[in-house]
């Protein structure tokens, strides 16, 4: 069915805990944020809404007061999500990368260490990190048209509702591609991130059919298992807000998510990986870019031609081939 070894995943988690311990406390760390700011806006709110004429004020301006404090925690966490990539995320790519490849990595608190170090070389600033990432974002999205949208061409009744959850399901497994560039980007160990994501980028596609099989099976089984966890979350959300004003149990609902996509973060995300990492350096084994794929992004996409502007760039202008190849 998939070509992932779960038990080599697991063990890559296992080997990395002291990532997977750095990742609780940073998306645990942000659940707590969204609760304090929630309750305490609402606290605020209900103290205020006493001074209303208005008999509902309390409780209206009890919710409005959460919306803000939750509101509040977004726009922060928006604003570190750089250094959340640059050193929680790809720190911990970098350690799988090793470890997949079979090579040493130091144990406890010096592995950070030393996956920031190997980071850093790499992308000597987090905003370089970030716009290769968010480039390769890009691009995938019109991997995902590519891939998915033939379908809709074929002359089948009632087929386009079918196409559309086809391309729903392929556009939610895709989730983590932008991650194994950048582990193949780390792997590499090239001189031009932007020009070494190019090349990650027409490889996956060129890939593609193999790459979002397993894709999906990894998302049906990270569904699944995140839906067990928001049921599980829903518990201790509402435990929390148990002594809050009852028209804000609604808030506990958006709490067990904020409670899921922590646990989501910090233990099944690096697990799918380190999954797909595994089947991404097996399959292009070998492997050049495909000039016609490269041709083929390069027409569908603007992040992709971004992309390749800024790899040209980083050569000094100079051209190379659509193989790949550097002058």
């Amino acid at each position: 069915m998939w070509d992932f070894e779960i038990g080599r995943s697991v063990s890559i988690m296992m080997r990395t805990w002291p990532f997977i311990v750095f990742r609780m406390i940073v998306y645990f760390g942000i659940t707590l944020a969204y609760i304090m700011a929630t309750g305490t806006g609402a606290s605020v709110g209900y103290g205020v809404g006493h001074i209303s004429t208005d008999p509902d004020g309390p409780m209206s301006f009890a919710l409005w007061g959460g919306v803000v404090g939750f509101g509040i925690v977004s726009i922060a966490v928006y604003w570190i999500r750089e250094y959340i990539l640059y050193v929680v995320k790809a720190g911990h790519i970098a350690v799988m990368v090793h470890l997949i490849d079979g090579r040493d990595i130091p144990g406890g608190q010096d592995q950070i260490a030393y996956a920031k170090q190997v980071v850093t070389e790499r992308f000597a600033e987090a905003n370089i990190l970030f716009v290769v990432d968010q480039l390769v974002k890009g691009a995938i999205r019109a991997i995902t048209g590519l891939l998915g949208g033939i379908a809709a061409f074929l002359p089948i009744p009632g087929l386009s509702g079918l196409v559309s959850f086809i391309n729903t399901v392929i556009r939610l497994s895709l989730t983590y591609v932008d991650e194994i560039i950048l582990g193949y980007n780390i792997r590499i160990n090239s001189a031009s991130p932007f020009e070494t994501a190019r090349q990650g980028v027409v490889l996956y596609a060129q890939n593609g059919k193999v790459m979002v099989k397993n894709a999906v099976w990894l998302a049906v089984i990270m569904w699944g298992v995140s839906f067990i966890i928001f049921l599980m979350m829903l518990a201790p959300a509402g435990a929390i807000l148990f002594l809050m004003p009852g028209q804000l149990a609604g808030w506990a609902f958006v709490l067990a998510i904020v409670f899921a996509w922590a646990f989501k973060a910090a233990f099944i995300e690096p697990f799918a990986i380190a999954c797909l990492m595994q089947v991404y350096f097996k399959t292009i084994a070998g492997q050049v870019p495909d000039p016609a794929w490269d041709a083929r992004l390069a027409e569908a996409s603007s992040k992709f031609r971004e992309l390749k502007d800024k790899a040209l760039a980083s050569f000094g202008g100079s051209r190379w081939d659509t193989a790949g190849a550097t002058p």
